[in-house]
């Protein structure tokens, strides 16, 4: 193996270690106020813009996942195939275009929200979490601390999303992301936060599950699609939770 793809390896391990450490508390919070939602017949949503859209998406539709993970897909900040891809960043800095798609969600008052920005500077992530605090929905924040203290916001309140939020996870990452640094290299280089957003939120949903289990309540958990019987087992979850899922 490389030496840059182990020290990569072995960073990420790091920054994993640290949140199984320090961020379990939280974590444990987010996941009472998301089990405390299902119980009451409240819905589940997630969002991100760019990059930051992929952690929502992993637990989204997924198998061994919970079935009412609702992302929300904005268009131009949903995915990576906008053209040109510059655009996208643009796009997330936009002042009013959080209130256009959450205008256009399903979602209300004591729902849930998990919003992922791991700089949390821009326009639309901050809006967002501020439009759904002022409307009653709880928010679950992931982001870096360490980034979102070391950047100014582009936001006109001078705010970062993480000040909306209810409850914060922080992912670790340093500012940039980024964690290698080489001679020759002007920059440094591999990103950590895909990997440690998206693990902090299946820990985040597997604590729920343990949570709505301990209310006595079955979560409602897909099975794998290449698993037989996963067809019928599926739809009857789908059938059963159809006022609480929005992406059929």
């Amino acid at each position: 193996m490389s030496s840059f793809a182990r020290k990569y390896l072995d960073g990420v391990i790091h920054l994993l270690e640290r949140i199984a450490e320090e961020e379990m508390p939280a974590i444990e919070e987010a996941a009472e106020i998301i089990a405390e939602a299902i119980a009451n017949g409240k819905r589940l949503f997630g969002f991100g813009c760019t990059h930051s859209a992929l952690p929502v998406q992993d637990i989204a539709y997924r198998a061994g996942g919970l079935a009412i993970v609702n992302p929300i897909l904005a268009p131009g900040i949903a995915s990576l195939d906008v053209r040109p891809v510059r655009m996208t960043s643009a796009i997330e800095r936009l002042p009013g275009y959080a209130k256009i798609i959450l205008d256009h969600t399903p979602i209300q008052e004591g729902d849930v929200l998990i919003l992922v920005s791991v700089s949390g500077r821009n326009a639309v992530p901050i809006e967002m979490a501020q439009l759904a605090k002022e409307r009653g929905i709880k928010v679950i924040g992931v982001t870096s601390r360490t980034y979102t203290e070391g950047v100014a916001s582009r936001h006109p309140s001078g705010k970062k999303m993480y000040e909306f939020a209810d409850v914060v996870l922080d992912n670790k990452v340093d500012v940039g992301d980024a964690m290698l640094e080489a001679e020759g290299a002007p920059q440094k280089f591999s990103p950590a936060s895909g990997v440690t957003s998206t693990a902090i939120l299946h820990a985040l949903m597997s604590a729920t599950i343990e949570k709505l289990l301990a209310r006595g309540i079955t979560p409602p958990v897909f099975l794998a699609g290449n698993v037989d019987g996963s067809a019928e087992y599926n739809a009857r979850l789908f059938e059963q939770y159809k006022d609480r899922i929005f992406n059929l």
